[in-house]
């Protein structure tokens, strides 16, 4: 988390969802579990030192626990169900998950294609064109599971799945595009 608003962890759901919060305390660094297990949640101590001495890949299920109690704690426990879920579906068993963030467009607003690009600023993926720009030249785009380094790429209404496309942005964050 970084200093500036766009690095900022918000308790407002309209400027961090509950998925992205979820994210966030699920990928917080190794060394910082137990600490925050301790401080912000209500998990008996006994359970905290033992979460806390997990190490290696086990210790992704202490930060699954640390993001489902904070989730639960500032946005509730349906909330931090469905942020669990969609990012089980999403790193674990492939991108199908009704709980991913979703942007509805009309085919109207598709027309004959649209920029990735565009679709990445409509869907709060971007702030700015230049960082989309950035991301893609770092090859940090893909659509549908496809790289995109062409930042004049265009998504058409062939390009939807089922009525839908799925952009990921880096490594771990996924948004859905869905047509009306």
């Amino acid at each position: 988390m970084g200093k500036t608003e766009k690095g900022a962890l918000w308790l407002d759901r309209n400027k961090t969802s509950p998925y992205d919060f979820y994210q966030y305390w699920r990928n917080i660094d190794d060394a910082d579990v137990e600490k925050c297990l301790a401080l912000l949640t209500f998990i008996p101590m006994e359970e905290v030192r033992r979460l806390g001495s997990l190490e290696g890949s086990e210790i992704n299920k202490a930060k699954e626990i640390l993001a489902f109690e904070i989730t639960k704690l500032i946005h509730s426990e349906e909330d931090a169900l469905k942020a669990q879920e969609a990012a089980r579906a999403l790193f674990g068993a492939g991108t199908d998950s009704e709980n991913m963030p979703t942007t509805e467009i009309t085919l109207e607003q598709l027309g004959d294609g649209m920029t990735v690009i565009d679709l990445m600023m409509l869907s709060g993926l971007i702030k700015t064109k230049s960082e989309g720009r950035r991301l893609m030249e770092q090859s940090g785009v893909a659509v549908n599971d496809k790289i995109v380094d062409d930042v004049n790429a265009t998504v058409a209404q062939g390009d939807f799945q089922d009525g839908k496309v799925i952009i990921k942005r880096g490594k771990k964050v996924y948004h859905r595009i869905k047509l009306s």
